[in-house]
């Protein structure tokens, strides 16, 4: 348990700083003490679901950031006959290339459980710089998860803003490579409009290199076939 109370205490730290927030300031809000918050960061007091849902409110993330142990992850299952990309997978990558930073975005998708309605819940953390902590991330999506025969469409809410929605569509689901290619689409905030992002998704790690950047990158056939079709296309 102190190793647990240890490890949330270093993310509570981790995301108050990286919102600038000093001590006394999210113990305004959380209308506690300094001294108390203070050992809820060192791991000196054990926390309480309820104060760890008000911590993640206040920081603006999902409580599920804040949690130590990996949350238990359910294998996406599919009967035999139609078993496609996904089959199996608990965890997942996506990655994107940002034309106004010059650099490939990573995510990754955890599948934590099936609802009854036969949807998976899914987690996905997407702009952090360390996949060993990529919960401590820019943007963290819930959602569910849908297969429809040889299509998955993933419908994600922006929990610190939850008025913010992304969708990601999957074609051709019944292939034996490692990646598979998706549209990403939502609203971008910088400068506010909509868009449609190619997303390359994969069951592993990938190297974010040069090789990797082309390959994500608005091609020379993605624009003719936009042109040709007059709408966004990956294939």
């Amino acid at each position: 348990m102190a190793q647990i109370s240890h490890e949330i205490g270093k993310r509570i730290r981790a995301f108050r700083k990286a919102r600038h927030m000093t001590l006394e300031e999210l113990a305004q809000i959380l209308c506690k003490n300094k001294s108390t918050l203070s050992k809820y960061e060192t791991g000196e007091i054990v926390l309480d679901i309820e104060t760890i849902y008000e911590i993640s409110r206040a920081l603006g993330i999902h409580v599920e950031q804040l949690l130590y142990c990996t949350p238990e992850r359910a294998p996406i299952q599919e009967p035999e006959a139609q078993a496609n990309f996904f089959s199996g997978l608990t965890q997942f990558y996506g990655y994107y290339y940002d034309g106004r930073v010059n650099r490939i975005v990573p995510s990754v998708f955890d599948v934590l459980l099936l609802s009854e309605d036969h949807r998976y819940k899914i987690m996905a953390y997407m702009n952090f710089t360390d996949f060993d902590s990529y919960q401590n991330c820019g943007t963290a999506f819930w959602g569910y998860m849908e297969h429809y025969d040889a299509i998955t469409n993933i419908t994600l809410t922006n929990q610190a803003s939850p008025m913010e929605r992304a969708f990601c569509q999957i074609l051709a689901t019944f292939t034996t490579s490692d990646t598979i290619w998706g549209l990403f689409t939502g609203l971008s905030v910088r400068p506010m409009m909509p868009v449609a992002i190619k997303m390359l998704i994969s069951k592993k790690r990938l190297a974010m290199d040069e090789s990797l950047m082309r390959k994500l990158k608005v091609t020379k056939e993605d624009i003719r076939l936009m042109k040709h079709y007059n709408m966004m296309t990956v294939l």
